[in-house]
């Protein structure tokens, strides 16, 4: 095992670290690309079950729809067009052939394997989907459409890190279709509650909800709203969005209805997503100086059992009792792993799984058999706690619920203690150029122009407008004009 370079020396270099030391991800042969190994799938898994859970019980269901989407297609949202088309990858032929020169061979596309209509490799599915929608919805009867896909988008980064921004990444994206304005931005507002729920009760990240400016808002989009999160750097991270698109796309790709009376109109549409992003969130909200750290919720492995043994007849014993407590442990709390490997120490044990995050170990050795008691251990906070083996599924999961609130609690604490109300543009660049930054509440104009200018003078962005503020009237706290009411400023990832 590698030193983890601490958090105060270098933060860029021990989010790497940690990634590295917990087994989540390696960088690929294609730049900005990454293979997500098992530990880091794992929670993947976890996000993707728990999501899929709860988007099918407000009535959703998945679909697939091709990787590949014509050219043309982009070109029929004018805005949305705009907004990807700097990241867009393209497929201009179907087939290799080989050539042989100086020696050497090599492959190039085949000259008479040219597409007629090139392909982009998506960013996002809007147009694809819009294209099948229209064939799928004639009458009201038709509607709501409530699709979901899990898929894989590339998204043509220059600077990249490991799950934050990469070329290829994974996500869930939904889109939907609704015979009204107020279904439309229902069903938007829904799942950034969705969202917000999930963010803070599995993965124990507070977040801040509100309302994308239109200088950030999705390119095609009316509305697009957000939630924020503040990482341990005191820069902020989107952790996911959802879209009213209004009648854009509808219109774009003629997509109309017949309703029960009245004339022919067009659909309303969303779209919402959250990505593999997320897990670099979870990362840099909970994880330590020693490495890893994960809300049991969302743990690829919540529980690990470290036998210990000097002799074959004691190793029998306490193996045989960690896989029995295992067995009863599974069903109430899930991925519990017995750690009984013979050619490591026990301390060499503990140091590996500290890394890779699992939120809580149990001890078994032989002393411990004849009390009938588990010393278990919680990663968050180094706790101490001594479980009866009579008691030891409600035992591990208190101590469970436990690292969950407490993780949370944490993470809530220094939000609050990092968000700064600011009404001086002096104040504002003492912040983020000498304080170390965090979340201002600071009063806005709503120009765009002036928004843009103080990204342009301090790297620092309006993440959202939030849906609890501060609407007392006041002055920008940039140009000086009426403000709209408090906003959130941060710089982000």
């Amino acid at each position: 095992m590698a030193e983890i370079t601490k958090r105060s020396e270098d933060y860029s270099r021990w989010y790497q670290d940690v990634i590295r030391e917990a087994e989540l991800a390696d960088n690929s042969p294609v730049r900005g690309c990454m293979v997500i190994r098992p530990n880091g799938y794992a929670i993947w898994e976890n996000i993707q079950r728990t999501l899929d859970d709860r988007f099918k019980e407000l009535g959703h269901v998945n679909a697939y729809f091709p990787l590949l989407i014509p050219k043309s297609f982009l070109a029929k949202e004018a805005e949305h067009v705009e907004g990807f088309a700097k990241e867009c990858a393209i497929v201009t032929h179907h087939r290799l052939k080989q050539t042989t020169q100086d020696g050497k061979t090599d492959v190039v596309p085949d000259p008479e394997s040219k597409l007629d209509e090139e392909y982009v490799i998506r960013p996002t599915s809007e147009t694809v989907i819009w294209d099948m929608y229209r064939k799928w919805i004639q009458s009201y009867r038709d509607l709501p459409i409530l699709i979901n896909q899990w898929a894989n988008v590339m998204r043509w980064e220059m600077r990249t890190r490991m799950f934050l921004r990469t070329t290829e990444f994974l996500w869930q994206e939904g889109h939907t279709a609704h015979a009204t304005a107020e279904e439309g931005r229902a069903e938007t507002l829904q799942m950034l509650e969705v969202y917000r729920w999930f963010a803070e009760d599995i993965l124990a990240m507070p977040v801040i909800t509100g309302t994308k400016t239109a200088n950030e808002r999705f390119a095609g989009a009316v509305e697009t709203y957000s939630i924020e999160a503040l990482m341990q750097d005191n820069k902020a991270l989107q952790a996911a969005t959802s879209h009213d698109l209004g009648q854009n796309f509808a219109k774009a790709f003629d997509v109309k209805f017949q309703p029960p009376e009245g004339q022919v109109d067009h659909v309303w549409a969303t779209s919402w997503g959250m990505s593999t992003r997320i897990v670099g969130a979870l990362i840099m909200t909970h994880s330590d100086d020693d490495g890893l750290v994960l809300p049991p919720r969302i743990a690829g492995t919540k529980v690990v059992i470290v036998p210990i043994w000097k002799s074959d007849e004691e190793k029998a014993r306490v193996c045989e009792k960690a896989q029995a407590l295992a067995a009863e442990l599974r069903p109430v709390v899930g991925a519990v792993h017995v750690d009984d490997r013979d050619n490591l120490r026990p301390g060499w044990k503990y140091s590996e799984w500290e890394r890779k995050g699992v939120p809580l170990r149990l001890e078994i050795g032989p002393r411990d058999l004849e009390k009938e008691t588990a010393m278990a251990k919680t990663r968050h906070d180094r706790g101490k706690a001594f479980i009866p083996f009579a008691e030891i599924a409600s035992g591990v999961q208190r101590e469970l619920d436990r690292v969950q609130q407490e993780l949370y609690d944490r993470a809530k604490q220094r939000l609050v203690e990092n968000t700064h109300t600011i009404d001086s543009w002096d104040d504002f660049l003492a912040l983020f150029e000498k304080q170390g930054g965090g979340f201002a509440m600071a009063h806005h104009c709503g120009q765009g122009d002036c928004e843009q200018t103080i990204q342009d003078k301090t790297r620092v962005t309006i993440r959202n407008v939030p849906f609890e503020r501060d609407e007392t009237p006041g002055e920008c706290v940039h140009c000086g004009a009426p403000s709209i009411g408090r906003v959130v400023f941060a710089q982000g990832y």
